[in-house]
C-alpha cells in the first residue's frame, strides 16, 4: 500500500509541476491555395511535435473577417499582406510574430483538352472566350491581384463584362476545369496540381503584382506558445521543401 501511495503521490506531483505536457491542437486559418501543401505538412508537424493542426481554408478576406468577428484561431496564413495589415491595425495579432514566408505567381489557365486559343491578354477579348473566372476582387486575394494587373495593362475595362467573380481561387480553377469558364486567373501553384487545365500565360514576376504570403499568431490564440512554434516550423527547411514542391517561391 505504501508503494502504491508513493506512486500516486509522484503522479500528482508530476501533474501539478508540469511533468506531463499534453499535446496542443492548433487552429490555422489558411488561404485556400495552401491546402494541398498543408496536407503534407500537417502529419510532418504532428510527428515532430505531437501537436495536431486543424484548418479553416478559404479566401483570405473571408478568413480575416471571421477573425474580426471573433472566430477562434491561433494562426492566420494569408495569401496577401492587405488582410493581415487589417488584422494588425485592429490589434488582433500577437506582436512580433508576423513573418512573410512565401511568394506566388499569377497565371491564366485554359482547359487542357480543346482549350480556348489564348496566348496573349488580347486573346481574352475573343468572342469564343465568353467567361473568365476570377476571384472576387473585394475579398479574394487572387481577384485583387488580377484586377491590379489588368488595370496596369489596360485590359480590365475591356474584359470586365466577361468576368465571373468567385469566392476562392480553387473555385476559379474549378470553373475552368468544368468548362463553365473558357479561361481563369489563378496562382501557378493551383494550376500545376490540376490535370484538367494548362497554363496559357504566366505573368512574369517583374511585370505582375507581388504576391506574398504572411503568417502570424493571433493575439487571442488559445495556444500561443504552440502557435509560435508552428510559425517557426513553417519557416524551416522541412516545411519549405514541401511548399517548394507545390510551386511556392521563397520571399525576396
Amino acid at each position: 500500500m505504501k508503494k502504491q501511495f508513493r506512486l500516486f503521490l509522484l503522479f500528482v506531483m508530476l501533474v501539478a509541476g508540469g511533468g506531463f505536457v499534453s499535446a496542443a491542437e492548433i487552429m490555422v486559418f489558411a488561404a485556400a491555395s495552401l491546402a494541398d501543401a498543408f496536407k503534407e505538412i500537417a502529419p510532418l508537424y504532428t510527428k515532430a511535435t505531437g501537436d495536431t493542426l486543424r484548418f479553416n481554408f478559404g479566401a483570405s478576406g473571408a478568413l480575416a473577417r471571421q477573425i474580426k468577428e471573433g472566430a477562434p484561431a491561433d494562426v492566420i496564413f494569408s495569401a496577401d499582406e492587405l488582410r493581415v495589415d487589417q488584422l494588425e491595425k485592429a490589434g488582433l495579432l500577437l506582436p512580433g510574430t508576423r513573418r512573410t514566408l512565401l511568394m506566388n505567381t499569377l497565371v491564366i489557365v485554359i482547359a487542357a483538352d480543346g482549350g480556348a486559343p489564348v496566348k496573349t491578354l488580347d486573346d481574352l477579348a475573343r468572342t469564343d472566350v465568353k467567361r473568365i473566372a476570377i476571384g472576387e476582387p473585394a475579398t479574394v486575394p487572387v481577384g485583387t491581384y488580377t484586377k491590379e494587373y489588368l488595370q496596369k495593362t489596360g485590359h480590365w475595362k475591356k474584359l470586365i463584362d466577361k468576368m465571373v467573380p468567385l469566392d476562392t481561387v480553387r473555385a476559379a480553377l474549378a470553373a475552368v476545369e468544368s468548362g463553365n469558364a473558357e479561361a481563369g486567373f489563378v496562382y501557378k501553384t493551383d494550376a500545376i496540381i490540376s490535370k484538367k487545365v494548362k497554363i496559357a500565360i504566366e505573368v512574369p514576376l517583374a511585370e505582375g503584382p507581388k504576391i506574398t504570403y504572411p503568417v502570424a499568431v493571433l493575439k487571442d490564440a488559445k495556444q500561443p506558445t504552440a502557435a509560435k512554434a508552428l510559425v517557426d516550423f513553417l519557416a524551416g527547411g522541412d516545411a519549405q521543401k514541401v511548399f517548394a514542391k507545390f510551386g511556392f517561391l521563397p520571399p525576396n
